[in-house]
This record gives C-alpha cells, structure tokens and sequence, in this order.
C-alpha cells in the first residue's frame, strides 16, 4: 500500500514542518560531498544520507538536542478496519541512544485545511509506533487513539508491558501487524516480542472498552464517617522511668587512646612536590596554595590529629514517647463513593480505527545519528516478510559481522559478546508482566551498568539481587505475618540523596569521592578504637 525506501532525495516528497518548534531554512538541497543531500528543517537537520557502511540511503536526524518533525501524505487514506494491517520500518541508532525517540506517527485525517507544513505534537494520529528509550523509559511504543462513540473524545490507549529497544547501533526492523481477529502482533527483526488483544482490559491502559460503572462524582464522604482503623491508646501512660532528653549516642567512657598517636601530626599535609603554576596571578586569582595531601606519617600510626573517644549507643536511649495503637472502635472502613452507571460505556465488536492519512516522524531527541529506513505499510504478512529478507537481513549481517571483527580486533571479543548478551537477557526479564510494578528499577539499575562499564558488575549483582527479591515476595510473602510488638533501640540513619543533574563521569567521580572519604571514615574509626 505504501512504501519509502529513501533510495531518492526526500526534498519535495517528504515536507519539514514550519511550526516553531522546528522551523529553521528551509529550502533546495545542499551538496555535502558525494553521499549527503541536505534540508535544513525544525531546529535539527534531516539528511538523505548513507547508512554507515552501507549504500543503501535513509532519512538521518543529523543534529543531536534538537527537535525534529516531518511528514509524508499518502496517495490514498489506508483503511486499518477491515482485514490485516501490517506497520513496517527499519531503525539505525548510529550513535547509540540514550535519551531520545525513533517512533512513527501514522496520522488519521485531519482537520479541513490542515496543511502537511503545520505537521507538530499536537497532529492526530491513529498509531504511534517504535522504540523510545530516555532514564527509565526502554520501550518500542504501541499507542493507538480510537473515537468514544458516546462523547466523541479519542483517548490514547497504550500497550502494556511493551518490549525493550535492542541496545546496539545496528539496523533493527520493527513490525507491528493488525489482525482481522481484534490482536496486535509486535516483532523486532522479524521475531513475535509481543501479542496483545485491543479489547482486553489487562493489555492497554486505559482498555479500549471503559468501565461500566464508575464512582459518582457527587458523591461526598459524609462527616462524621471514621476511616482511621487505628488509633493512640487513650488510656496509656508515659512510664515514670522515660527519658525523653536522654541522647542518642554517648561518649565511650572505656575507650583508651591508642599507643603511638601522634596528637601533633596533622591528617593532611601540603603536597611538597606542588609548585605555583606560572600563569597564577595572586590579584586576580587569591593568594596560592598548594593542594593537600595524606599525611604519610598517618598511614603508619593508628591515627593522627587530637584524639576523642568515640561515640557508642546509649543503653538509656528511648526516644520520644508515644502512645500505643489500638484498634478504633469507631472504624467504618475505606469510604467509596457508590457506583453509578458510566455514561461514556459503550461496547465494540472490534477496534473502529481512523485510518492512515499521513505517515510523520515527531520527535525531540538527545542524540544524532537516528537512520530512518523501508518504511512499508502492507495488507500481507507475506509481504512485509519479504522486505525484511531483502531489505533489511543483509545489512544486518554485514552489521554484525562487521561489530564481531571489531571485537575480535580490539581483543574484546568474548567480553563484550558476554556482556551484551548479559544486558539483553536482563531487558528480556525486564519485559516480564508480572514485574511490570518494579520495570522502573530494573531498567535503571541496567542503564547505569551500560553507562559506566567499572561499575557494570556491581550493578548487575544488584540488578540480579533486585529480580530475585521481588520473586522471592511475590512467591513467598503474599500474606502479612503478625508479629508480637517489639521494643528496639532506634538506628542512626543516613539519608541518602539523589541528584540527577550533572553528567555521567561527574557522577561516578562523585561516587568515588564519596567512597574514599567513608573508607578514611572507617579507618578512622578502627583507629579510635
């Protein structure tokens, strides 16, 4: 029904959007060298440009945190109800990704006079389609829009539990096929990753098919309704022997100042190798001093510095008091409202798609180097097979034969096939619905194993550990154990802190820094006692 090799210049075919956000010189191709034809559209650059080792040519997102929006209007609108629609094109991350999108947005007709240049975030589309991997987000998206035929709103309706974006720079082809029989089939490279039913409730959020009855909306809690199940005991009293200002922690009083501390070395010197830089002037850039260094005295006494005895629990800590729980006699349970029919329920045989008007790519992405590539819209499997056994398999091939000499030649080779095939069997556990609460975590702690290769197997362990923990719940702790009320001596805590700003070698240098001082924490510590 449709298909774009790109083997031609896009300019005059495919138009750039003139909106805002992406509107830049538009205008003739420009010449860059013999492979490149260019069109300055948005605020990033689309180039028709080669594929990396390749002769074959695709639609590029040349420019890295920018916004990028073009579209192509098809001859005919491709009607998505009646029999099998498959959704068909390849993706290249030359580049890598780490925050950015290579989805497509199949549009549905638009509004009387809309023009292809006015394509941005806001056209209607009847799908979306594709990976998309920015922080936690690792998803190829499955989004459809579909018409309430009682209120006449499109609600976005997402597939859920989508699989994860293969996370190498080689060519992927991804596939989604609408089925006569109301299912979705999704394949990367040719291989099912997901099926899914468009009028089950358990496969898209929000289902396609809303509740029939949904909380009245004037219904109010009344006042006097208690829905505290417990409460403090009104009877009970402070115990006469509670000590509320008693600390924390307390001076050891046993504790004896080891032999050999040097009480008048200090634990940081100055490093007697630094010299003033030449260009240092002491107007403008303050007086000169040279950087510290560990005392090397220090590190052959058991410590350094005037000596305090160390701090130990305090067996008289309590704490605040507070009364103990009882159960409310006055409980009336988790108040709801009651349940009215829903006025936008309706039912459906089947999905009653808009159909395809314009094919757009809309996106805003972090990283260049996005290849665009055989996008096909077909009414037999057959067909899209075809085209990835002749489009896209050989490139692939040539790809990963290629990245395997690399290997081989960098002496990498089994590392990096082991490490990739450790990151790809995690995405794959990630994909498992019944961890879908706990997907977040898990695509976090793999993002950051991927990121910083000295600390991948730490993260991985704890990855591992995260995984069997939540099975280990799931299996084993469905119900709640009562357990007898225990008096404990409250835990200094150390309140851990994120920050996400920054970037990725800042953050491990960081994490470094903060490791080195509490090892110096430590030693300090055996030192004093």
């Amino acid at each position: 029904v449709f298909y774009e090799s790109f083997e031609e210049s896009f300019e005059g075919r495919w138009i750039v959007s003139n909106k805002d956000d992406y509107k830049g010189l538009v205008g003739e191709p420009v010449a860059l060298g013999v492979d490149i034809d260019v069109v300055f559209g948005a605020a990033g650059l689309w180039k028709h440009s080669k594929s990396e080792g390749h002769e074959d040519y695709g639609l590029l997102v040349s420019e890295k945190a920018r916004k990028y929006a073009i579209v192509k209007v098809v001859d005919e609108p491709v009607s998505l109800k009646d029999g099998t629609t498959v959704l068909q094109f390849e993706t290249r991350l030359q580049s890598g990704i780490e925050c950015g999108g290579a989805y497509i947005k199949f549009l549905r007709p638009q509004e009387a006079g809309w023009k292809p240049e006015e394509f941005d975030n806001e056209s209607p589309y009847s799908i979306m389609f594709g990976p998309d991997k920015c922080g936690t987000t690792n998803k190829v998206h499955f989004i459809f829009k579909h018409k309430n035929p009682k209120n006449g709103e499109y609600v976005e309706h997402h597939l859920k539990y989508p699989p994860s974006v293969p996370s190498d720079k080689l060519t992927h082809v991804y596939t989604a096929t609408l089925k006569r029989d109301k299912e979705v089939k999704i394949m990367i490279d040719g291989e099912e990753k997901k099926k899914a039913n468009f009028l089950a409730a358990e496969d898209f959020d929000p289902p396609l098919i809303p509740a029939k009855t949904i909380p009245d909306p004037d219904d109010k809690k009344p006042e006097d309704w208690d829905d505290k199940e417990k409460i403090p005991d009104p009877n009970a009293v402070k115990p006469d022997d509670w000590d509320e200002d008693a600390p924390m922690e307390i001076e050891d009083e046993e504790a004896v100042k080891p032999e050999g501390w040097l009480d008048d070395e200090p634990e940081e010197i100055d490093d007697p190798e630094a010299t003033k830089p030449e260009d240092w002037d002491d107007e403008e850039d303050g007086v000169w001093e040279p950087p510290k260094m560990y005392n090397p005295k220090c590190a052959i006494a058991p410590g350094c510095g005037e000596w305090k005895r160390p701090m130990k629990s305090n067996p008289a800590y309590k704490g605040k008091w507070s009364p103990p729980l009882i159960d409310n006699p006055n409980y009336k349970g988790v108040w709801k409202a009651r349940e009215i029919p829903n006025p936008n329920y309706f039912e459906l045989d089947k999905p009653d798609f808009e159909p395809i008007a314009a094919i757009g790519i809309e996106i805003w992405t972090m990283q260049e180097g996005i290849l665009f590539d055989n996008i096909l819209i077909a009414k037999n499997e057959k067909v899209a097979k075809s085209y990835r056994e002749t489009k896209w398999k050989p490139k692939f091939e040539v790809e990963k034969e290629r990245q395997q000499a690399e290997e081989e030649a960098s002496g990498l080779d089994f590392l990096a096939s082991i490490k990739r095939k450790v990151f790809n069997a995690l995405y794959q556990i990630a994909d498992i619905p019944f961890l879908s609460n706990y997907k977040p975590q898990i695509l976090d702690h793999i993002r950051k194993a991927e990121k910083q290769p000295n600390l991948t197997m730490g993260v991985l362990v704890s990855t591992v550990a995260i995984i069997l923990t939540i099975f280990l719940k799931l299996i084993f702790g469905g119900k709640n154990q009562q357990c007898a009320r225990i008096e404990t001596k409250p835990v200094p805590v150390v309140a851990e802190t994120s920050d996400d700003q920054g970037s990725d070698g800042e953050k491990v240098e960081k994490a470094e820094k903060n490791e080195a001082a509490a090892a110096a924490a430590a030693r300090r510590r055996r030192r004093e006692t």
